[in-house]
């Protein structure tokens, strides 16, 4: 049975606790600065993966502490992605494993190589434009999400006619080179993520629609599994195929 210690005990750290037994894994240490503990040798001593969600402005420095600490390490915080160059340096360092994502839903992974594809087949017709579109609940730390980040990345790279992601409130008419993503945070929406292409004679959308956030949970269980017997620096998509093979 895979011992886990949990780092942020939101949402996500009590879904991650309510499933974690029925997938045959044990929580041995809940951290959370609410809780009054942080992380410590022996706060996590016992766990072989550590599993972090936390906040932007603290993932950083927990991922710092569980790497020094020798242990490995899976992240589902976004937000502070500007980092993972250091933290990269840092796990090779210390021969420790780690798996970040901006979304460990298996389903929105799929959907991330759907967009793929589809954009490599409207890059050829000029008559659409694009935009992206994507709701979350009004606990949500950072807009836009990590995965309307990775959608828009998914957009860049294969439509050759939008250069220059915009997530902005625009008060100006939007250049055509241009892919504008909005953001809406309201109630206790699980997250909703949409890319469609608009002409003069029709609208073509991909939808993603979470139900719960239960996909996000065991996708993170199943990424502490696999990273348990392995070494290195991941991205979960990047590596879906092994980590729920």
């Amino acid at each position: 049975m895979l011992k886990i210690a949990l780092i942020g005990y939101g949402q996500m750290g009590k879904l991650i606790e309510q499933l974690a037994m029925q997938n045959d894994c044990e929580i041995v240490a809940i951290i959370d600065p609410l809780l009054g503990n942080e992380i410590t040798a022996q706060t996590v001593a016992d766990a072989d993966v550590c599993i972090e969600f936390s906040a932007p402005d603290t993932a950083y420095g927990n991922i710092n502490k569980l790497i020094d600490l020798g242990k490995n390490v899976v992240t589902g915080t976004t937000g502070w992605f500007n980092e993972l160059d250091k933290i990269k340096l840092m796990v090779e360092e210390a021969g420790t494993g780690l798996v970040y994502g901006s979304n460990f839903s298996v389903g929105m992974n799929l959907f991330f190589s759907i967009v793929e594809s589809t954009a490599k087949l409207m890059n050829q017709t000029e008559d659409y434009d694009l935009y992206g579109l994507e709701m979350h609940h009004n606990k949500k730390k950072d807009s836009p999400s990590g995965t309307a980040k990775v959608l828009s990345e998914i957009i860049l790279k294969n439509i050759d006619r939008k250069t220059k992601s915009q997530y902005e409130k625009l008060d100006r008419k939007i250049e055509n080179n241009e892919f504008h993503f909005g953001s809406i945070r309201s109630g206790d929406i699980p997250g909703m993520h949409s890319i469609s292409f608009d002409s003069e004679a029709d609208t073509i959308e991909l939808k993603h629609t979470a139900r719960n956030r239960n996909g996000l949970a065991l996708g993170a269980i199943k990424a502490a599994k696999w990273i348990n017997n392995n070494s290195g620096f991941y991205n979960f998509t990047d590596n879906l195929d092994e980590i729920i093979g």
